[in-house]
């Protein structure tokens, strides 16, 4: 996610109502496909982060039990659990953030239009009910193929009057996370001091790490930047 955005979020948190019984700033955040192998980890570092007073976890299954295990963790932040189309609407009410990693994983030899076919319908019906039941807030979808899946959530939420081009993202941090981490071990530097800006969309074709960008780029030639790219570009899709 870009910078940008993460502080938008933030800043929107910031500014929620306070709890008179705490004191606290009262924001509530919502995953949607929180008992996934990306909504686990996600749970856990929502659970962490101060600025989340009530955190919801909502999956088709098995979110009593990871609901449970993240509640331990000593941080002030609420958990609940919320599982089954019946209880999306409780999950979702007020919520302040709302984070999709809902849906299925790309496996292999799937293409991102077999992604899509799944995928499509999952986050349209999550989008609707997000359109009704906390229309205020920030979405940030995650659930692949990202560069349909954002559409389809801009599409639902203008059908619903409540979109807002502010409050709808697409999280590609992946895509970034990667191309450093490739071109550190490559460039043998440490990878905390690696800035490759990626451009371009979220699929194999569109996805543009520029290597060259990086200081470091001043004592890499170009033919291992070529092979750095040969030989990892498909991992970014």
């Amino acid at each position: 996610m870009r910078p940008s955005v993460m502080r938008s979020a933030a800043q929107l948190l910031r500014r929620r109502n306070y709890s008179s019984a705490s004191g606290q700033q009262a924001r509530k955040v919502a995953i949607l496909g929180a008992a996934g192998g990306i909504g686990q980890p996600l749970s856990l570092l929502m659970k962490l982060n101060p600025l989340v007073s009530s955190l919801s976890l909502y999956d088709i299954a098995a979110t009593p039990g990871v609901a449970a295990d993240v509640s331990h963790i000593n941080s002030p932040a609420l958990v609940k659990g919320f599982m089954a189309d019946d209880q999306l609407a409780e999950a979702l009410d007020g919520a302040d953030l709302v984070i999709i990693p809902a849906g299925v994983p790309r496996k292999p030899g799937m293409t991102r239009d077999d992604l899509f076919n799944i995928n499509a319908g999952i986050v349209k019906n999550l989008c609707t009910a997000i359109a009704k039941y906390c229309p205020n807030a920030l979405v940030n979808m995650i659930s692949n193929p990202v560069n349909s899946t954002v559409p389809i959530a801009a599409e639902v939420f203008k059908k619903a009057g409540t979109y807002d081009e502010k409050r709808l993202f697409g999280v590609t941090t992946l895509d970034v996370v990667r191309a450093r981490t490739f071109y550190a071990g490559k460039a043998n530097v440490d990878v905390n001091t690696v800035d490759v800006p990626v451009v371009g969309g979220h699929a194999g074709i569109t996805i543009l790490p520029l290597f060259s960008q990086d200081f470091h780029g001043e004592i890499m030639p170009s033919k291992e930047i070529k092979f750095l790219w040969s030989d990892n570009v498909h991992l970014l899709e």
